[in-house]
């Protein structure tokens, strides 16, 4: 058998999405596109302070580089997820999915309350980006598993690999920026335009 380069298995990785059916689309636009929407909205708010002067932190960068790590990343990992894994997910790994994103997702609205209601929140806040970095990791596992038994490939262990990453980097970055009063936030907001 002949072997193929990193880049060859990408292309072939990448092509699968001529195989989408309607609901793949449906999935893959509503999920890749909801995590594009957290990247430019917080991206839009770093730039718009840091034009008009706000300092904010070395670590809040992090921010919106773990995002765009972790968009790119699901933008590849979930082509094969909807294609040729499908079946197999099917069998668990769908839920651990399911179960990560609605506490990343929990985690994400509780950091942005956290700023009205830093007493309050802080604990949950803490707790389910927690929980989320936790369900990542079982499904770090769960990707191993499947790729010992020639269920999964190189490409999506990779792309796997990056949304741990970039989500880790976002996530602990959010939350440490929130227990330190969320520096930078005040001043920026004054630039953001009223709508009412």
């Amino acid at each position: 058998m002949k072997s193929t380069s990193f880049l060859e298995d990408t292309v072939v990785y990448a092509s699968r999405m001529k195989e989408f059916q309607t609901q793949d689309w449906l999935v893959y636009v509503g999920w890749v596109g909801m995590m594009l929407g957290l990247l430019f909205s917080v991206s839009g708010f770093f730039f718009l302070g840091a034009a008009n002067g706000v300092e904010y932190p070395a670590y809040v960068w992090n921010i919106p580089v773990g995002t765009a790590i972790f968009v790119f990343a699901i933008a590849f990992d979930t082509i094969g997820h909807r294609t040729v894994y499908k079946a197999e997910l099917a069998k668990g790994e769908n839920l651990v999915h399911h179960i990560t994103i609605f506490a990343g997702v929990t985690s994400t609205l509780l950091l942005c309350l956290g700023y009205h209601f830093p007493n309050a929140l802080w604990i949950p806040a803490t707790c389910f980006t927690a929980l989320t970095v936790f369900y990542s990791m079982i499904d770090e596992a769960l990707h191993w598993v499947r790729y010992f038994q020639l269920q999964s490939d190189r490409v999506e262990m990779w792309s796997h690999f990056f949304i741990f990453v970039g989500h880790t980097i976002m996530s602990i970055a959010w939350l440490y920026w929130f227990l330190q009063g969320y520096p930078g936030v005040a001043e920026t907001l004054q630039y953001l335009p009223r709508f009412l």
